[in-house]
């Protein structure tokens, strides 16, 4: 099974690179990793949420402190994810 990353470089018509089993674990491991840090946003985001007390301009203010910090954990997964893949690509 082909993963999202050497889905999207096909589409592109950019190179992907055959990994082995351990380097995709390796990947994999980072997944895993930043899975548990969006878990932990959303959970303290909903903890902010019950403190708010249903305080509109607060529960706003908490999603986009959200929405931003979900997105900046994303691009730390894929830039990490993306040297990995370039060190693959020196061994």
């Amino acid at each position: 099974m082909k993963s999202a990353y050497e889905l999207a470089m096909e589409r592109l018509g950019g190179n992907t690179q055959q990994l082995s089993n351990e380097q995709k674990e390796l990947l994999a491991e980072v997944d895993r990793e930043f899975e548990a840090k969006l878990a932990q946003a959303k959970f303290a985001a909903q903890d902010r949420r019950k403190k708010a007390q249903g305080d509109p301009e607060k529960n706003q203010e908490i999603q986009e402190d959200l929405e931003l910090e979900l997105r900046s954990i994303q691009v730390q997964k894929e830039n990490r994810k993306e040297k990995m893949r370039q060190g693959f690509n020196q061994e």
